[in-house]
């Protein structure tokens, strides 16, 4: 079977939405934003899980003062279990506003690793909506195109509205909505002709 992204067939900015058959407990429910696909593998950060880590407190860790009342309360997410330690910042992008380590993605969003990022967020300036994360979702080359032929994720194209203006818990559903699906539709065995 030929892999996707050596098709020609770029997922970036698609959701990754886990099927209930998923095995891998970590993805269980997920819905992923992919910020990266190639044919050397792919990445991507979980917009639904939300750990009990406020803002507040992750900039009270890296010794910043959070000068945005609109974020203070808003959970950081477990974006994946690759690299846990580490925040990354899933952002819209601004003409003026850039940051030492940002990937560019079509749609008008970035993903940045840099610290710069989050020093802007506590002057209260920076990007006006933001979700961020601890850890990543990666996949090797040709690890996710296997994992969509085993039923294991459906793709669609990424609504920017789910990620920052969704409640966490309606993200799975609003994505599937976008595919016209009912999650109560879904079975977690694959479908043979």
């Amino acid at each position: 079977m030929a892999a996707m992204a050596e098709r020609g067939i770029d997922l970036t900015n698609q959701f990754l939405i886990a099927m209930p058959g998923m095995t891998d407990d970590n993805f269980a429910g997920a819905v992923v934003y992919l910020c990266e696909h190639s044919d050397k593998g792919a990445l991507g950060l979980m917009i639904n899980k939300p750990t009990d880590i406020t803002l507040q407190n992750l900039f009270e860790k890296v010794d910043l003062r959070l000068d945005r009342a609109d974020l203070i309360d808003e959970p950081v997410y477990f974006g994946g279990p690759v690299q846990t330690e580490r925040g990354f910042v899933l952002h819209e992008t601004q003409p003026g506003n850039a940051y030492s380590s940002t990937l560019a993605m079509p749609g008008g969003l970035g993903m940045t690793t840099s610290k710069d990022v989050l020093e802007a967020l506590s002057h209260g300036a920076g990007p006006r909506r933001v979700l961020v994360t601890l850890g990543y979702s990666g996949w090797g080359a040709g690890q996710l195109e296997e994992e969509i032929a085993r039923n294991g994720w459906l793709n669609v194209q990424a609504d920017p509205d789910i990620i920052f203006d969704t409640p966490p818990e309606q993200r799975y559903a609003r994505a599937l909505a976008l595919l016209g699906i009912d999650p109560r539709m879904l079975s977690g065995e694959a479908g043979h002709a």
